[in-house]
């Protein structure tokens, strides 16, 4: 059976991004708009067919045009699910009502160490566990071995008693690098992340996300590190 890859590749224009870095998917990272690293590390994913961004930025669409011309399908957002406060959720689900595809893979643009390598392990993964019916869908995680606190002062995940943080239970941390998923697994539990999930544990530099000022500077020190 053949398999066909879209990426659902939105621009992430939520509250949180415009107020703590603005315009981050375009602002530019080591020479070239942010969402360029991401997105050429998808184009070279041997699995993936088709590339899709969804977004309501019309300076986004003029440099998609500009750089990717034909390989990326640009998707204008609905003024009904445009907003700071609208779930990716909602935008998901109209991509995949109006792209057809076996697989849908998720990613976002503050992510500029995710490897190529990376995608494709993931994606075979997804094939690998729809094939033997394990699971429905594929998430990537953060293993995190750290002593956590409730608000009120209480342990939330360990004895204070005991200090080896190499002996504690891990904990996974959605990290929002990828989403692997099928068109049945998202209508089963109206989202990306299904009933039956599989968690892709991914390492901490991998998994750098943009999200405040410091964390930018903190991605381009290690982009230049471990990619350049």
């Amino acid at each position: 059976m053949g398999y066909i890859y879209e990426k659902s590749y939105c621009s992430t224009t939520n509250e949180r991004c415009l107020r703590k870095v603005p315009n981050k998917n375009i602002k530019d990272f080591n020479g070239s708009p942010l969402y360029h690293v991401t997105l050429k590390n998808l184009l070279k994913s041997k699995y993936i067919d088709n590339v899709v961004i969804n977004t309501d930025s019309e300076e986004l669409k003029t440099d998609i045009r500009k750089h990717f011309g034909a390989n990326v399908q640009i998707r204008d957002r609905k003024q009904e699910i445009c907003g700071n406060y609208i779930s990716m959720n909602k935008i998901l689900e109209d991509d995949i009502h109006s792209v057809e595809s076996d697989i849908y893979l998720q990613t976002h643009s503050t992510n500029p160490l995710l490897k190529t390598e990376t995608i494709d392990r993931a994606i075979e993964k997804m094939i690998s566990v729809l094939e033997r019916g394990e699971n429905d869908s594929v998430f990537s995680v953060t293993k995190v071995q750290k002593r956590f606190y409730n608000a009120d002062g209480t342990p939330m995940n360990h004895d204070p008693k005991m200090l080896t943080t190499q002996h504690l239970k891990p904990i996974y941390e959605e990290n929002s690098c990828f989403y692997l998923f099928t068109k049945e697994s998202f209508k089963s539990n109206n989202g990306r992340i299904g009933v039956n999930p599989f968690m892709f544990e991914i390492d901490k530099i991998e998994s750098t996300d943009i999200d405040e000022p410091e964390d930018f500077k903190i991605a381009q020190v290690l982009y230049n590190i471990t990619v350049n």
